[in-house]
Parts: structure tokens; C-alpha cells; sequence
């Protein structure tokens, strides 16, 4: 990184802009500002107005910076700002409800909280409640107190020179016990996998990627948005996923980045031919895992091969299926360059070749820790600086990493992590339930759906699926929230007491695949 001022990964990104600062970085393609587009000069300007703000009220390097809002062009400049600021960038999924936020608030300390202008008043209640000193807005009509504030301010500011060690984001991930946890992320942590990545999938001068995942986890912020950064290239900006807009706009991409839930509705979609992508160059997937199947069927279909990787919020990308060889169906490909992967036994030890175990890894992209929360860090990582992933794969012959499950029962739905603890937590609270064991089913467009099963109380039967359902979207971000719930007599135990989770998976493993 010859000539790059110092470990700051707006530095880095800094050092690969366009020569023609006039080129277009965003354009808007749905929304109230559909058509709008913001150039890289745009980019500098408008980040350094946001730093300047955020400098007025009170953030300083090493500061957290808690966001919830929605999808917007400015949501990407204040994630720059906050790197230019030396502050930490914490996202927060726009489906978290208010019980929620109140956590992350209380355990991360934020210096500033950046929300929805409709939820102004009941997220500074929060703040007063919590001890933040600071609280802004920003709605996706680039309207609200934060971009009002910069506006008159002034459009350069001076890079706060970082260490690669120093941090750039907090991301809050899950288990399945406990409270979310925050992974601490490096300005290094994220300059290593966006290089690594430019490199390994080929992004190359007019590339442009058509941008329709979430901003506010590892694969839409910091996978899609820093490679695109690195290539100086230009994104075609969707708020959100809609099968129709995809197909009208693939004609204009040359790579997309999804999850699982995108090729499949695509296939779904009558318009999607093979002349339609014939442009395209690359299709990748991950955040959940891709169905052999659907691999399969998208390659027949448009003769694509997806390109599935593997990662995770403590790692960004860990493994990835090659840009030139087989992309195999079923696995996520091989370890990054300068990425250690092994499977190990419960006791640390390496596996043969073709045996289940836990995946563990250690590279220039591990995360430094769990925010507060040393002995959890401790408690994942071995001696020898690898870090236990909880999930459990094999390596084939050929090198290639399966994904075989999770070892805790983590459900990934649609690409967000769902610990079960806290869906049970919730249904064992509500009147009748007398307890629930929530477990994941695979889907066809979600990787994984939430579903309960439920224990109700003696003489409680008003408890109904529909009224628990309804419950818990009232309290529950959506994604969370149980697609079915069924009722038993009495939970299945193994003879130390312990509910039978693996016995009520395979029991409705059909439920929204039908029969094998």
C-alpha cells in the first residue's frame, strides 16, 4: 500500500479514487430520489461536511457512532465520515424495535446516535435514558438534523491518520445464549479483505455493481461498498431487493452480490432469460447458505456459474469459490490468500480430510474481540491466535470447505444471525406459554426460517399460532419472528433434560421445502 498516509481505511480507499473525479460513484434507482446520482468528488466533499458535523457535536477519535436509518447514498457518507473522523462506525439493522436498540445503547456507549427522523423523539428518550450524549437524524430523502447541519460547513477536512490495529466498526452478532455481542473490527481487519477480494474476483476498470443488499451488516457495507471503493467503480443503488427492478437493471450491471433469497426469486421472475445477464460478468452469494439446487438451475438457466463464499461479522470473508476453476454447488470454496482454515475435534485437534468438525480460521481479517466482553473473546479463540467459528464443515479432497450446520443452533434467516434464546425468551414470557424450544427449517428463499414449538399452560387453549405470531411482531425485528408455531404436550428431553432440538428439526424439516 506504497504511498497510502496512514493505516486509515478512507486513506486506502483515498488512494484508489478515479483520476476523473467527475465519475460517477452512486446513482439512486428507486425511492423519492430515484435518478439522483452523486459523483466521487460528491463523496469527499459531502463526508468531510458529515465529519465536520459530527466534530460540532462531540464526537472525537475513538468514539462510537451508533446509526440506525434507512438505505441512502448519505448513510454510505456518514460510514465514510466516521472513518475520516477516526470515530467507530456501529450499524444497526432498520428492523430493530425500540426494546432492542435500548441495549445496544446501554452496551455500546455511543458518543452519537444517528436515527430516523420519525423516530426522533422516542430514540432521544432513549438517549436521555442511556447516557448519549448526542443524538442526529437522516431520512432517505437526505432530510434530517445531520445533513441540515452540514450543509453550510466546510468541504474539506483533514483525514485523521489511523493505525491498522485502531478501529473502524463495531458489528453486533449473536449466539445462542446471552446478548448480542459486539465484534470489534480494525481499519487492517477491513483494508485486507477488500484488497483481497478486488484482486480475487476480478474487479477490473468499468465494472459496476448493482447494490441491493442492507448497509448495516458485513456483506453490504463493507464486502460490496469497500470493493467497489477500491476499484474507484460506480454502484447502481437499490434501497431494497425487488425482483422486477433487478431485472430491468442487470442489462446496465456487470456484477451483483445477494443472498440466496435474490436467485431464487430471479429464477422465479419470467423476464429473467440467459440474454438478459449475458452481460453480467460475476454473481456472487453468501449470508446464507445457497441450495445445490438452486446453483444448479441458475447455471442451466443463464450459463453463470454463482460464485458462493463463506464469512462471517468476526471475519468478513473467510473462504471463497474461484473466479477461474470449478465453482462447486454445495461448498463455499477455498480459504482467502493469507487466510488460515482447519476443522478441528472438540478437543482443538486437526480432522483428516472429508471429516466433520468445527471450522476454525486465523488471518489479517480476524476481528479483535468481543466489545466488553474479554472472556467471551478469550473463550473463542485458541492459543494459537485461531478463532472458533461455531460452525461446523468438512474439507473435500479437492480443498473445497463444506458448511455442515452451526454448532450452536445459530439460525441464519435471510442473512441474519437469529439466536434462539431470545425468541424463546420472548414466547416463555407471554400468557399460557409455559415454555418453547425455537429452532431454524431450511428455505427456499431465507437459507433458514425461525419456528417455534410450544408448551402451552393447563387450560390455556386461547393460545393460538396466529396470536403468538402477532405478539411477537410487535416486540421482535421481523426477521426474528417464528413463520410457524406448533403445539405439544410436552417437549421432547434427552435424559439430562435437555430439549431435543435436533429430533424437532428433522421432524419438520419439510415444512417449506416439501418432501425430499
Amino acid at each position: 500500500m506504497d504511498g497510502v498516509k496512514s493505516g486509515n481505511l478512507y486513506h486506502l480507499i483515498e488512494s484508489r479514487f478515479p483520476a476523473d473525479m467527475q465519475a460517477r460513484f452512486i446513482t439512486l434507482m428507486d425511492g423519492p430520489r430515484q435518478g439522483v446520482w452523486y459523483t466521487y468528488a460528491d463523496l469527499v466533499s459531502i463526508s468531510a461536511r458529515f465529519a465536520h458535523a459530527m466534530v460540532q457535536l462531540g464526537v472525537k477519535r475513538g468514539d462510537r457512532v451508533a446509526v440506525q436509518v434507512e438505505k441512502s447514498a448519505e448513510n454510505l457518507f456518514l460510514y465514510l465520515a466516521t472513518l475520516r473522523l477516526g470515530a467507530i462506525y456501529l450499524p444497526l439493522n432498520n428492523a430493530y424495535q425500540k426494546a432492542e436498540i435500548a441495549y445496544f445503547l446501554e452496551d455500546a456507549e455511543p458518543a452519537l446516535f444517528v436515527c430516523r427522523p420519525e423516530d426522533e423523539a422516542g430514540m432521544r428518550e432513549l438517549a436521555t435514558r442511556y447516557h448519549v450524549p448526542a443524538v442526529a437524524t437522516l431520512g432517505i430523502a437526505a432530510d434530517g438534523s445531520l445533513p441540515d447541519m452540514a450543509l453550510n460547513l466546510s468541504h474539506h477536512f483533514d483525514t485523521v491518520p489511523m493505525a491498522a490495529d485502531d478501529l473502524a466498526a463495531i458489528l453486533y452478532t449473536s449466539g445462542t445464549t446471552g446478548r448480542s455481542k459486539g465484534a470489534m473490527t480494525s481499519h487492517g481487519n477491513l483494508a485486507s479483505n477488500a484488497l483481497t477480494l478486488h484482486q480475487l474476483w476480478g474487479f477490473q476498470p468499468g465494472d459496476v455493481l448493482l447494490h441491493a443488499l442492507p448497509i448495516f451488516h458485513v456483506h453490504g457495507l463493507f464486502v460490496a461498498t469497500n470493493t467497489t471503493l477500491l476499484n474507484g467503480g460506480s454502484m447502481l443503488f437499490l434501497g431494497k431487493f425487488d425482483a422486477d427492478r433487478l431485472v430491468e437493471l442487470l442489462p446496465q450491471a456487470s456484477v451483483l452480490m445477494g443472498v440466496p433469497t435474490f436467485y431464487t426469486r430471479l429464477l422465479a421472475h419470467p423476464g429473467f432469460t440467459h440474454d438478459l445477464v449475458a452481460p453480467m460478468r460475476l454473481f456472487i452469494s453468501g449470508s446464507a447458505p445457497l441450495l445445490a439446487d438452486t446453483h444448479r438451475e441458475f447455471s442451466e438457466r443463464t450459463g453463470h456459474a454463482i460464485l458462493e463464499r463463506y464469512g462471517m461479522t468476526e471475519g468478513g470473508m473467510i473462504t471463497s469459490n474461484p473466479l477461474v476453476g470449478d465453482r462447486v454447488p454445495g461448498t463455499v470454496g477455498f480459504p482467502l490468500p493469507g487466510v488460515e482454515l482447519r476443522i478441528t475435534d472438540d478437543e482443538g485437534q486437526a480432522v483428516s480430510t472429508g471429516t466433520i468438525g468445527q471450522i476454525e480460521f486465523k488471518g489479517p481479517n480476524l476481528f479483535k474481540g468481543y466489545w466488553k466482553k474479554p472472556e467471551k473473546t478469550a473463550e473463542d479463540m485458541r492459543a494459537d491466535g485461531f478463532f472458533i467459528t461455531g460452525d461446523v464443515g468438512k474439507l473435500d479432497e479437492h480443498g473445497y470447505v463444506h458448511i455442515v450446520g452451526r454448532a450452536k443452533d445459530l439460525i441464519i434467516c435471510g442473512g441474519f444471525n437469529v439466536y434462539p434464546k431470545e425468541v424463546e425468551t420472548f414466547l416463555d414470557g407471554l400468557d399460557g406459554v409455559a415454555e418453547s424450544a425455537v429452532i431454524g427449517l431450511p428455505h427456499p428463499d431465507f437459507g433458514e426460517a425461525v419456528a417455534a414449538i410450544v408448551q402451552k399452560k393447563p387450560g390455556c387453549d386461547d393460545v393460538t399460532e396466529a396470536n403468538l405470531i402477532a405478539r411477537a411482531k410487535e416486540a421482535l425485528a421481523n426477521f426474528k419472528v417464528p413463520k410457524r408455531i406448533w403445539f405439544v404436550e410436552e417437549l421432547p428431553r434427552n435424559q439430562m433434560g435437555k430439549v431435543q432440538k435436533a429430533a424437532l428439526r428433522e421432524q419438520h424439516k419439510a415444512t417449506f421445502t416439501g418432501p425430499a
